[in-house]
């Protein structure tokens, strides 16, 4: 209800409360019914968005690490051509300059193992985040499901009060309990 007394209802929010208040126990227990679902949905609706949060930040930090690596080969890269310059210069120098080239040379190596190491460091957290990414996605999609189903449910229930048939109710319990078995297998990460 809005501050000035109007109040907008769903299509079926109408019905459901006046059956609510009624003396009709098949309405009531509808109207009880479908305000559980949508609590259940609810919640569902919330792990839905965190989970494609999750996956979306692992996705990213993923990403921000492969760049990281590619830096770090590109380095190695820089490094060695300065390796290889310095063992040339080794070769083609006088004497007294090539001590100094092969000193450069064995520096360039040592820092190429040094920046190897941290690329594969790079490369393997990298991989390490896209496996909890897709993990995510996976449980993601089980809420999605679960969320799906529950909001068929209620659509069920609405049925079911309009109607009046007592298989659509039966029919929505059911759905609902799928979606609250798919629901515990997203908690679990199934």
């Amino acid at each position: 209800m809005s501050e000035n007394g109007f109040h907008v209802h769903g299509p079926h929010d109408h019905e459901v409360e006046h059956a609510a208040h009624g003396g009709d126990p098949f309405s009531s227990r509808i109207a009880v019914m479908t305000a559980i679902f949508a609590t259940i949905g609810a919640l569902f609706g919330y792990m839905v968005g965190a989970t494609q949060n999750d996956a979306l930040m692992f996705k990213n930090d993923s990403a921000i690490r492969k760049t990281e690596a590619s830096d770090q080969w590109n380095f190695y890269q820089a490094k060695s051509s300065k390796q290889n310059l310095a063992e040339l210069g080794a070769v083609i120098a006088s004497a007294d300059q090539a001590t100094r080239f092969k000193s450069e040379a064995e520096r360039y190596g040592k820092e190429k193992q040094e920046i190897m190491t941290k690329a594969e460091a790079l490369e393997k957290r990298s991989t390490e985040l896209e496996a909890q990414s897709e993990a995510s996605m996976h449980v993601h999609h089980r809420w999605a499901q679960a969320m799906t189903l529950i909001q068929i449910s209620i659509a069920l229930a609405a049925i079911s009060l309009l109607t009046r048939k007592r298989w659509l109710q039966f029919g929505s319990y059911g759905v609902a309990a799928v979606s609250v078995g798919l629901g515990a297998l997203a908690m679990l990460h199934v």
